[in-house]
C-alpha cells in the first residue's frame, strides 16, 4: 500500500476498521505528536504493533501540538508528520486528530487495544478511566523513554546556532 494511501479521515478509517474487524482482527490504537520522527518513535510502534493485528497511528493535529508542547512546535507540519509514520513497516492506518487526547477517538472507533509509550504507566495514561468502561485493554509499549522529539530539536538548534 501505498503511505499516503494510509493517512486516512475518521470516517474512512471508521469504515475500514469495519471491515478489519468483520475479518476477525484485533486492532491496536497508538497516538502521539511525532515530531522529528526518531528510533524511540519505531520502537514504540513495533512494540503496539505486536499488541494486535491491525496498527492506528492517532497523530495530533499542529494545534493539538502546540497546546501539549508549546511555541515552536511542531517543527513539521501534521500532513508530514502522517506520512512519515505512514511509511514505517508496522503502520497500518495513520489519522491526523484535532484533540489534545485520544478519548474521542477511542470512543468512536473502539480499538482491542491502546498503546501508550513508556513514560506512561497503566495507572498514568489519561484516557485510562474511558479504556477500561469502553472495555478497551492499555498496553505500556516501547523501549525506555531514551529518545525525545525534544531533546532532538534543542540540539539541532544549538548545532546550527555555534
Amino acid at each position: 500500500m501505498n503511505t499516503r494511501e494510509k493517512v486516512l479521515s475518521l470516517e474512512a478509517l471508521a469504515g475500514q476498521l469495519a471491515a478489519e474487524r468483520a475479518r476477525g482482527r484485533s486492532i491496536v490504537l497508538a497516538n502521539g505528536c511525532f515530531d522529528l520522527l526518531h528510533p524511540g518513535h519505531v520502537r514504540f510502534l513495533e512494540g503496539a504493533r505486536r499488541e494486535g493485528d491491525v496498527l492506528v497511528v492517532a497523530i495530533n493535529s499542529d494545534a493539538s501540538e502546540r497546546n501539549l508542547k508549546g511555541p515552536g512546535r511542531p517543527v513539521l507540519p501534521a500532513e508530514a508528520r502522517a506520512q512519515l509514520v505512514a511509511a514505517v513497516a508496522v503502520v497500518d492506518y495513520v489519522l491526523v486528530f484535532e484533540e489534545t487526547d485520544v478519548g474521542a477517538l477511542l470512543e468512536r472507533l473502539r480499538p482491542d487495544v491502546h498503546a501508550k509509550g513508556t513514560d506512561y504507566t497503566v495507572d498514568t495514561v489519561p484516557e485510562r478511566e474511558l479504556s477500561r468502561r469502553l472495555g478497551i485493554r492499555v498496553a505500556i509499549v516501547g523501549d525506555p523513554k531514551q529518545h525525545s522529539s525534544a531533546d532532538l530539536i534543542e540540539h539541532i538548534r544549538k548545532t546550527s546556532h555555534g
